[in-house]
């Protein structure tokens, strides 16, 4: 039971692919500018990694070693192509804000390296707990960015596309964080508050 409970863990805080692994930054920061389309943005991630870990994990011993990446890529687009389609039906609004970050779903860095690192080679049980495990630290992250950049950037919180809350008066409002260095600042503080947090943990084993 703590085995799983530790797969099922990783992803949030001791190897959350954003904060401590650094994979898929490029995408993750590109879309954090509303609350809206990081959410977004983390469901349809999820989805992909959760499907692609479920196929692969259930195939692995039948997947030539020889032709695995390929074969990963084709999955992964497959359902990349799914959530796609999908925003695009009833989600139109999300499709055009994610823009070419959503196809781009498909090379991502964070599920690239988990059908490889831990699909591919455990059980599918394991997988859905890593895949969600990813996927929920994935989201967080992306949220909470997304909602400090468009809290002090914008003074608003977007919970739907056209529908946002005006908090912060336009005079208080940093234009800095509505710009790609204002997300890196953003995301430096995070992962240093992470890293901290980390070591006092250590410490505190010793």
């Amino acid at each position: 039971m703590n085995n799983k409970l530790q797969i099922f863990t990783n992803g949030f805080i001791k190897e959350n692919p954003l904060l401590v692994l650094n994979i898929g930054l490029c995408s993750s920061l590109g879309v954090t500018t509303s609350v809206f389309n990081g959410l977004g943005m983390g469901l349809g991630m999820t989805f992909v990694l959760l499907m692609s870990e479920i196929v692969i994990s259930i195939f692995r011993k039948l997947i030539p070693d020889a032709i695995r990446l390929p074969v990963f890529i084709i999955i992964i687009a497959a359902f990349t192509t799914i959530v796609q389609l999908v925003l695009q039906a009833y989600v139109t609004p999300l499709y055009d804000a994610l823009g070419v970050f959503l196809p781009l779903i498909v090379v991502n860095c964070i599920i690239m390296g988990r059908v490889e690192a831990f699909a591919s080679k455990n059980k599918p049980q394991d997988a859905i707990l890593d895949a969600l495990g990813m996927g929920i630290g994935y989201t967080l992250v992306l949220v909470l960015i997304s909602l400090i950049r468009e809290f002090f950037g914008a003074g608003s919180i977007t919970i739907w596309s056209g529908i946002s809350l005006n908090i912060l008066p336009e005079d208080y409002r940093i234009g800095i964080f509505n710009s790609a260095p204002g997300g890196f600042m953003v995301f430096g503080f995070l992962a240093a508050i992470v890293m901290a947090f980390k070591q006092h943990a250590k410490g505190g084993n010793k």
